[in-house]
């Protein structure tokens, strides 16, 4: 049995609910982890997932901002361990088990926060935010000793790797690849994970999931960052098929400025 797990910043799932559609098509995936849903879970558009062979959806939503959900086409049961982090009951993370052959599977869906255009903690909140955060979950999952058939995945806002940008030295001092962001994220990886893309993908390679709206042409300049992740824990590393970035979806009419990033298992 295979399992695809896909994941991405939908940027307000009810405005681009039907793009769904096309990433059912396009990718095939068993689960659909979603960030920046910006919906109150009283509004959320439990019909269409269903209509899309989703039926078992789980989520948390706030009105205007953030929100995570996890649909699927297997039963999936609320998996509550984790704190509400930085105290701020944001919407940011939801951790399900997913039923799957060979025994339930761990998955957690984050949406870390951007953080801000000012890469100082003592200027800007939302950067001091950003880097708590991080640190806090680093944390949370060192804790978590012996943690296995788990995967992580979300809009983690952090492009840590070199070649995860489209020029490390002008963005070094960018917020989502300065240096405090990168050694914050590498060390959360670090409790207990490896990196299911860059598996497939060797670091010196470019690689990317987000292109700005600003810029118009941007398949022309590919002024990238890659801020989406997939993280599985090691004893899953040996059941890793293959990775997809859906980059033409960035060209889908009212898309997201980030795509659809998956990985097949074989579980």
């Amino acid at each position: 049995m295979t399992l695809r797990i896909a994941t991405w910043n939908i940027n307000s799932l009810r405005l681009r609910l039907p793009l769904l559609k096309e990433l059912v098509a396009s990718l095939e995936p068993d689960v659909i982890c979603l960030q920046e849903t910006k919906v109150p879970d009283e509004l959320f558009p439990a019909e269409g997932p269903v209509a899309l062979g989703f039926p078992h959806a789980l989520f948390r939503g706030m009105k205007g901002y953030n929100g995570v959900a996890i649909l699927s086409r297997l039963p999936i049961i609320l998996h509550d361990v984790a704190p509400d982090w930085c105290s701020k009951g944001d919407c940011r993370h939801i951790g399900v088990l997913l039923d799957a052959q060979g025994g339930p599977l761990e998955l957690h869906n984050f949406y870390v926060p951007a953080g801000g255009d000012v890469p100082d903690r003592q200027l800007n909140v939302k950067y001091a935010h950003k880097l708590d955060f991080v640190a806090e979950t680093r944390n949370w999952f060192a804790a978590r000793t012996g943690l296995a058939r788990s995967v992580l995945v979300g809009d983690l806002n952090i492009a840590p790797l070199e070649h995860d940008v489209w020029s490390h030295k002008q963005l070094l001092s960018v917020v989502s690849h300065t240096p405090p962001e990168t050694a914050g994220l590498t060390a959360w990886q670090d409790t207990g994970f490896v990196d299911a893309v860059r598996h497939f993908v060797p670091a010196d390679q470019k690689l990317y999931t987000w292109w700005s709206y600003r810029n118009r042409d941007w398949r022309a300049s590919d002024r990238g960052r890659r801020l989406d992740h997939i993280w599985v824990t090691p004893d899953l590393v040996g059941k890793l098929e293959r990775q997809i970035v859906l980059k033409d979806a960035r060209d889908w009419r009212q898309g997201s400025d980030h795509v659809p990033v998956c990985v097949e298992l074989r579980i």
